[in-house]
């Protein structure tokens, strides 16, 4: 069997609303992500999909639960401890602007991580691994000397996962990546994240609301309602006869192309 890389186990995040009420946002949340694997949390605006992956990448911290990481529990550690995680965890968030400096050009966007971690002693090897990164997601060298809003949605999300990939991660967590895309740049992005995982040896948690790109990216499912997981198999598994109603609603909602 494979290395299970990621273990959440009784997750459960809740917000006070109002006057002595609580939103249960993640409700007694359990699943495994193995290594190498694409695993996608599927599930409606509100269900508790991006609480759930902030809880991961410890964002937020849980009210009760336990997390491991490479059979590590990092749900209890103190930032300090937990600081070396994070350089092995990366994150992919939904809007590409708001998650760039508008101020910085692409070579300070992406060499941020490097420098931050002293990974390279000279300038010159920072430079280098820059580039190369700029050639993994597909874009010009000549992108470095500008800014972010110089570039397209999908050419600022390529630039986005160049950033998050910098550390070389073992864990990606894309949160609605490509959901602020156009339906051709998400088929491109996609299939960018893919030869990435397959490249690099990367896991990742895919967060989505759209079905049919799950359908395409996951190797496993979590669907999610109301702050809990109602299902979870094999993508191809509960594509073909998926088994909870709130599952069944959801297929049902895929667009299809209307024959003549």
């Amino acid at each position: 069997m494979k290395d299970k890389l990621i273990i959440a186990d009784g997750m459960n995040k809740s917000y006070r609303i109002g006057r002595g009420k609580l939103h249960h946002a993640v409700r007694d949340v359990s699943f495994e992500i193995y290594r190498g694997e694409t695993l996608a949390l599927v599930g409606e605006s509100g269900c508790g999909k991006s609480t759930l992956a902030k809880l991961i990448m410890r964002l937020i911290e849980a009210d009760s639960g336990e997390i491991y990481f490479d059979g590590n529990k990092i749900s209890a550690l103190s930032e300090k401890d937990f600081r070396p995680y994070r350089r092995r965890m990366q994150m992919v968030f939904q809007d590409p602007a708001s998650s760039l400096n508008p101020r910085m050009k692409i070579k300070d966007i992406i060499a941020e991580p490097v420098r931050t971690w002293h990974l390279y002693e000279s300038k010159g090897e920072v430079e280098e691994r820059v580039k190369e990164l700029l050639d993994m997601v597909e874009l010009k060298e000549s992108a470095l000397e500008r800014f972010p809003n110089q570039f397209s949605g999908g050419q600022k999300q390529r630039i986005a996962i160049a950033r998050a990939i910098a550390l070389s991660p073992e864990l990606l967590v894309c949160d609605e990546s490509v959901s602020a895309l156009d339906v051709s740049v998400q088929a491109q992005i996609l299939n960018l994240l893919k030869r990435l995982k397959k490249e690099l040896g990367l896991s990742c948690l895919f967060i989505s609301h759209d079905l049919s790109v799950v359908n395409f990216i996951a190797d496993r499912v979590c669907v999610m309602r109301d702050g809990g997981i109602c299902e979870e198999g094999n993508t191809a598994d509960i594509y073909a006869a998926p088994k909870h109603e709130y599952t069944k609603y959801l297929l049902s909602s895929i667009p299809q192309i209307p024959q003549y």
